[in-house]
């Protein structure tokens, strides 16, 4: 093993905004800097809304030559969404966004095809309305995937893009819906069944996988000196994010924290029970196989949108204040498709308030408190829940990402687990994409050694619980209507 110190660019996309990191890696150091961010704004045109991927590649450009020579680029982003490319290699229109309402009342179409048990015991993913085989139900009469002739999920096109190479990552791949957890390749039976082409994809690849070299106007445009390889990572955020929890030995959970809360267990093996399904969780493909068993939750994106609406917003302030309203006086269900959609978020906490006959809250503070105090819940309900129906109990919470800023969410999630809750790194995503790429060329072992690393050389916070988990109890009972 080379005793040097490489440098990998992670280009990782969220759903607010894309930047790109540079981690420096060595036997035993892990370094990460940022090199450019850039803002993710869905646009909402006339047919529906839409992501600017054109932004997005300019971004990702922007920052490439902003990190410098690198050793590799990989590419991570949220799931499920794609584009289509027509015979030429060329992409057919703007890239439809996961919000768009197009998939609205399309799984009962899918379930009437492959019932609802059937799907979740072949493809061991929990319902969610955008999941790209709802996604491409929805879209099945029209005159752009009449004329598609291949399908690629957002990494794998900037990927092509970067390349002129075409793969379909397996990590992302096991969110749309049409991969068999159990064999880890595609679900072709419920593919046939409900006439979808897997042909439209491109050949698998798993993380570590080579996915091209950067092609000469792309090393042109940056700046870059070839030849540059792209390494295929856990190409689905939480993937990499999962990959980065920096936990020792296998009783722990997780909690991905950002726009979305993934919260869950990193297992062997899927769980397909109608129980499990019936509990809305997913299974979802990882390193090394393993599975991301966890429950989604619709995370920070509650206190973002009522941001957004209060406008000017001291959020520091506005947390300091949160933290001394009275706690767990409103709680609403985190999970609810009803706050899917942005929009007047503020007064739709509210009302949820009202209609279940809770105290409504009335200032920024109490609407933030409520939306914490609801995501700790929920990560009470997803972490006890998951260890029921998976048969594997945890010591410890990792929380991981964006929401590890958040001080005052990570002290709620312990006292609500009754466990304690170690929070870091919060570049979760771009470290485990990092390490993946560093994997790949040697620098680092297994995903123990990964782990090691991490421990080794991020911050970590430990927050312990405070008192017991009975009023934590009696507001799950509360929200249940029991």
């Amino acid at each position: 093993m080379s005793a040097a110190v490489k440098s990998y660019a992670a280009v990782d996309l969220g759903a607010s905004s894309g930047r790109v990191m540079v981690g420096r890696v060595g036997p035993d150091s892990l370094e990460l800097s940022e090199a450019h961010r850039f803002p993710n704004r869905p646009v909402r045109v006339p047919e529906g809304l839409r992501w600017d991927v054109l932004g997005l590649y300019a971004g990702v450009l922007d920052g490439l030559r902003a990190a410098g020579q690198v050793d590799s680029v990989g590419i991570d982003s949220w799931a499920v969404d794609y584009g289509l490319l027509d015979a030429d290699g060329a992409l057919l229109g703007n890239l439809v966004h996961y919000r768009d309402s197009r998939t609205d009342g399309v799984a009962e179409k899918v379930w009437a095809t492959v019932p609802a048990a059937e799907l979740y015991a072949a493809t061991g993913l929990q319902y969610a309305p955008f999941n790209t085989l709802y996604q491409l139900t929805a879209a099945r009469s029209t005159a752009q995937l009449a004329q598609a002739r291949r399908l690629l999920l957002v990494p794998d096109l900037l990927t092509y893009w970067l390349t002129g190479e075409q793969g379909t990552e397996l990590t992302n791949a096991s969110t749309t819906q049409l991969i068999d957890p159990r064999t880890r390749d595609w679900a072709y039976d419920i593919a046939s069944r409900l006439g979808i082409d897997l042909e439209l994809f491109a050949p698998l690849r798993r993380p570590g996988d080579p996915a091209g070299l950067l092609r000469g106007e792309v090393l042109e445009e940056t700046g870059l000196a070839g030849p540059v390889p792209v390494t295929a990572v856990g190409s689905h955020d939480t993937a990499s994010a999962v990959a980065a929890v920096p936990a020792s030995g296998e009783r722990f959970a997780y909690i991905c924290t950002g726009t979305w809360s993934l919260a869950g267990l990193e297992l062997d093996a899927p769980v397909l029970t109608e129980e499990s399904r019936a509990a809305n969780f997913t299974n979802e493909l990882g390193l090394d196989g393993t599975v991301r068993y966890l429950r989604n939750i619709m995370g920070l994106w509650l206190l973002q949108e009522c941001v957004r609406a209060w406008g000017e917003t001291d959020l520091g302030g506005l947390l300091l204040e949160a933290s001394k309203a009275p706690a767990l006086r409103s709680v609403v269900d985190a999970g609810d498709a009803a706050f899917l959609a942005p929009g007047r978020m503020p007064e739709r906490i509210t009302e949820a308030c009202r209609v279940s006959g809770q105290p409504v809250p009335e200032s920024p503070a109490e609407v933030t408190r409520c939306i914490l105090d609801s995501l700790a819940l929920a990560h009470r309900k997803a972490v006890s829940d998951a260890q029921r129906l998976a048969g594997h109990a945890v010591d410890v919470v990792h929380v991981v990402g964006g929401g590890t800023r958040n001080a005052l969410l990570c002290q709620l999630t312990a006292d609500a687990c009754g466990l304690p809750v170690v929070s870091g790194p919060t570049e979760a995503a771009a470290l485990g994409n990092v390490l993946v790429q560093a994997r790949a060329h040697g620098l680092v072992g297994d995903l123990a050694g990964m782990r090691r690393l991490l421990v080794n050389t991020q911050p970590l916070t430990r927050y312990e619980p405070r008192g017991g988990t009975e009023r934590w109890q009696a507001a799950q009972a509360r929200l249940a209507g029991e």
